[in-house]
């Protein structure tokens, strides 16, 4: 895909949520039952996954861990962001790498410090590019990503959370 087609495929949802705003706004959502011993399963929308205890807490290994799963949701937005960005601004990536490592205290998890806050303290997102794109170009990328990235801007802007039952 190139500019051309990027713009073409997205300029009648543009004008679509110009002339109705309200019709920009829908509802993502995601459903989850609970499995045999401490397993959840997901439904992804294109398979079923199962997460469980990650090794460090008790786990096998063998199920998916959701705070590997929320690293792999950034790098995946991030990565299809990136190539959107890269298409509509005329940057040409012959290849990228993009990668998260987020660090995580599990004394707080296990409720073996309470001074230890449970989730990650740090995620550090990096890309690796290959392109003829000069440090301008890439900076205005990376920046254009970012400012993009659902899943990044989501992490850094703390939305509101509700809990029911």
């Amino acid at each position: 895909m190139d500019a051309e087609e990027l713009k073409e495929l997205q300029a009648p949802l543009k004008q679509k949520y110009k002339e109705r705003p309200e019709s920009a706004t829908i509802i993502l959502k995601a459903r989850s039952r609970i499995g045999e011993g401490i397993t959840c399963k997901i439904e992804t929308g294109k398979a079923l996954v199962e997460a469980g205890l990650h090794p460090a807490t008790g786990g096998t290994g063998l199920s998916a861990c959701s705070g590997d799963m929320l690293l792999e949701a950034l790098v995946a937005c991030a990565g299809v962001t990136l190539r959107a960005v890269a298409t509509a601004i005329g940057v040409e990536l012959r290849d990228a790498t993009i990668s998260a490592e987020g660090d995580l205290d599990f004394r707080g998890t296990l409720a073996v410090a309470k001074d230890v806050p449970v989730g990650f303290k740090a995620i550090r997102l990096k890309f690796d590019l290959d392109s003829d794109a000069d440090k301008e170009q890439l900076t205005s990328l990376i920046r254009l990503t970012e400012r993009y990235c659902v899943v990044y801007q989501t992490l850094t802007s703390k939305p509101n959370i509700a809990i029911s039952y």
